[in-house]
């Protein structure tokens, strides 16, 4: 491979896992059974390996006695609690594959994922935040004809479904007949238009790239991982779970949804190694009045994966949260979802500038957008991903999965990628966030990172808006810390003057309180734009 072209590929010294998800877990029970492996911090529940294994095992039948037979789907829709991780290790069991419903869907949402999939089951919980999923679910029953079965948590109906008595001997003659290669995840990714798509994964995908994370964070059953993150997306049923079960650690549920008092409460008393989440999150516990009130000393990594990560806000986790060996970690739902990963022994600066490298068993490659070739290093341009990761494809929908994975399985990401000399990738934006301004390129993410180290911004946004002379202009939202006086466009201004090129310093700016966001914590830009142009419509240019 020519080393100065943008194309890497990971090591290998570590074979894959050529096991299914119920395989890794009795492994991992045979040598850590007496070990914690699952805690729910808000009820105080616990199970040891062994205690999971058995609950994972009596759902598993229940679910086998309830007619649900390998290939078919179940949805789970939930926030993050412990039945949320039962049924995800009991489908796996079985061959169920186990389809994630977004718990900010509402009707529409949820009848089109109900119906795509062809879901036959749906564990539920009753409501969640001003969730009624109940209700949400009877509405829209007579309109998904293959949905024969909900079962409510906490309901008598789950209570006998998860207290059936394990029958071993039919667990495994099923398992028997599963392979690591069969879908048994599915994921709908949120689409900006349209209805989402929904990424089927394998045990071979999620299994190995669970793995592989929690190897280069160090991974032992001596660590306990909080997870704050939504388990119905990659990031905590993979990155968190599997991760977890996959080398003997402990699980950590802080509460249904995420609050920075409630994960920094379990991370102390719990005694976390391990701490998850977007940036946003970062700043939200980072923020609290009472931070220094926090015990957590026992930290020593942690993943920020999400959304880009803003250097000052890296460096204030290893500083003040004791993350000296926090990783960051890049992917998309459509690879399961992890390709690149700093590790602990990255220096600071590739850390906070950087995604590192390719993880092991995948490459990735950058290449020009319009030609499909690949570029030299130091050229930005689309990321691709090859290996073990990339999804089966788009549930029923193969005209999808063609426009994102070409004939030779390289997974087109849609994001614009630059990779140094060393193998290291800096994610500059997205392709379809690229600004062009007076036919100048410009990449939203540097400008965000620039205007993080002005002393008042805590945290900034910029997005492009159509404008007559120039095709576009510059928008950056931007959230001030307490008691900041609000820049204006012109002082903002003075403060980029010098620093960055006269084209990138944004027009407007506007001050607001919080940005939209989606339920993994990611900001919507498609709505700030929409906001910006709203407002510059209205003729409204106040700072």
């Amino acid at each position: 491979m020519n080393t100065q072209m943008s194309q890497d590929r990971g090591e290998s010294t570590t074979a894959l896992l050529e096991e299914t998800i119920g395989a890794n877990l009795d492994r991992t029970v045979a040598t850590f059974g007496e070990r914690e492996a699952l805690v729910e911090v808000p009820t105080g529940r616990r199970w040891t390996y062994a205690e999971f294994a058995a609950d994972v095992d009596r759902l598993a039948t229940g679910l086998l006695g309830s007619g649900l037979e390998p290939g078919d789907r179940l949805g789970i829709w939930a926030p993050n609690m412990a039945e949320w991780t039962l049924t995800q290790y009991a489908t796996a069991r079985i061959g169920v594959i186990l389809v994630t419903i977004n718990p900010a869907y509402r009707t529409e949402e949820l009848q089109y994922v109900l119906n795509q999939s062809g879901i036959r089951t749906v564990v539920a919980a009753s409501s969640f935040k001003t969730s009624d999923y109940e209700a949400m679910l009877e509405a829209v029953r007579s309109e998904c004809p293959q949905l024969q079965d909900v079962v409510i948590i906490g309901s008598e109906a789950w209570t006998s479904l998860a207290g059936t008595a394990a029958d071993q001997e039919r667990l495994e003659q099923v398992a028997a007949a599963l392979d690591p290669r069969d879908p048994i995840n599915i994921q709908y990714t949120s689409g900006t238009t349209g209805f989402p798509k929904g990424a089927t994964l394998s045990h071979r995908n999620i299994l190995n790239n669970g793995f592989f994370v929690g190897e280069r964070v160090n991974y032992t059953e001596a660590d306990r991982v909080c997870i704050p993150v939504p388990f119905y997306h990659c990031f905590g049923m993979v990155m968190g779970n599997l991760a977890c079960t996959s080398h003997g650690s402990v699980m950590v549920i802080p509460a249904q949804g995420f609050g920075p008092t409630e994960t920094l409460h379990a991370v102390a008393t719990e005694r976390c190694t391990s701490l998850y989440g977007v940036p946003t999150m970062f700043i939200a516990e980072l923020g609290l009045p009472d931070f220094d009130s926090y015990d957590l000393s026992t930290l020593r990594t942690g993943i920020m994966a999400g959304s880009p990560c803003p250097e000052q806000v890296m460096r204030q986790v290893i500083e003040k949260m004791n993350m000296s060996d926090v990783s960051i970690c890049y992917g998309m739902t459509e690879t399961s979802p992890v390709s690149l990963q700093t590790t602990p022994a990255d220096s600071l600066d590739q850390r906070v500038s950087t995604v590192g490298r390719v993880g092991p068993h995948l490459e990735v490659r950058i290449v020009d957008p319009g030609t499909g070739e690949v570029l030299p290093r130091g050229e930005a341009g689309e990321l691709m991903t090859l290996g073990y990761s990339v999804m089966t494809g788009y549930w029923n929908d193969p005209d999808k999965t063609a426009e994102a994975i070409d004939t030779e399985g390289w997974m087109h990401t849609g994001d614009i990628g630059v990779m140094d000399a060393d193998g290291y990738v800096q994610i500059t934006g997205r392709i379809k966030d690229m600004v062009i301004r007076g036919g100048e390129n410009i990449y939203p993410r540097e400008i965000e990172e620039f205007l993080y180290t002005h002393p008042d911004i805590v945290d900034a946004q910029v997005v492009g808006v159509p404008d007559e002379r120039y095709g576009e202009e510059l928008v950056a939202w931007i959230r001030l810390r307490e008691g900041a006086e609000a820049p204006t466009a012109e002082t903002l201004k003075e403060f980029c003057a010098g620093k960055i090129a006269h084209y990138k310093v944004p027009r407007f700016v506007r001050v607001v309180d919080e940005f939209p966001m989606t339920v993994t914590g990611k900001v919507r830009k498609v709505d700030l734009r929409a906001q910006a142009m709203d407002l510059l419509a209205e003729g409204s240019r106040q700072a």
